[in-house]
């Protein structure tokens, strides 16, 4: 991949009932070169309309890809790849960090009726995790027309496990928090 490559790393910051939600363009060889900023509401269903707000904010058509960290932010605001990819008309792929045997159990302990079906109904809709290994790390990835997941997330994780759209998108989410709250 170039270096000159960009991607929009999404992630987000919350204490209280709004998310934070960074968006960092990276290009593939570490330069940052454009923020922009969405919130959301925790435990709502907006999170895909604040990553969308991510991207449109930025009005740049050199972004390549579009990288969010996990599906379920802001307490179980579940991102819907397939809407975001449609939204944006870039490869979209969530990121995770950990192992798990998914939030469907997480989501119907934490929710009822209709606010559980409905996070449910998302949820289910997102495409499998495939474990990448990265730099004798190991993350899990799901992709939304992005031939080449592995390929991808290597080329944005020059170190560690953390792709680097993602890692200065967290950055920047915890200071638009902090400022935000004070």
């Amino acid at each position: 991949m170039k270096s000159g490559t960009r991607a929009l790393g999404v992630a987000e910051s919350y204490r209280g009932r709004e998310s934070t939600l960074a968006g960092a363009v990276v290009r593939a060889s570490r330069v940052a070169d454009g923020f922009s900023f969405a919130s959301c509401t925790v435990g709502g269903l907006d999170a895909t309309d604040a990553v969308v707000e991510c991207y449109d904010r930025l009005d740049r058509e050199d972004v390549r890809y579009v990288f969010v960290a996990g599906v379920a932010p802001a307490w179980f605001n579940v991102v819907d790849l397939y809407a975001v990819h449609d939204a944006v008309d870039r490869p979209v792929l969530s990121v995770s960090f950990e192992r798990s045997e998914g939030l469907a159990d997480a989501i119907e302990r934490e929710f009822d009726g209709a606010a559980a079906a409905d996070r449910l109904a998302v949820y289910d809709r997102q495409p499998d995790r495939e474990p990448v290994a990265v730099n004798g790390e190991r993350v899990f990835v799901r992709s939304v027309g992005c031939d080449e997941p592995r390929e991808v997330v290597r080329a944005f994780t020059p170190a560690g496990g953390r792709p680097e759209p993602l890692r200065v998108a967290r950055l920047a989410a915890r200071a638009g928090d902090d400022y935000v709250r004070e």
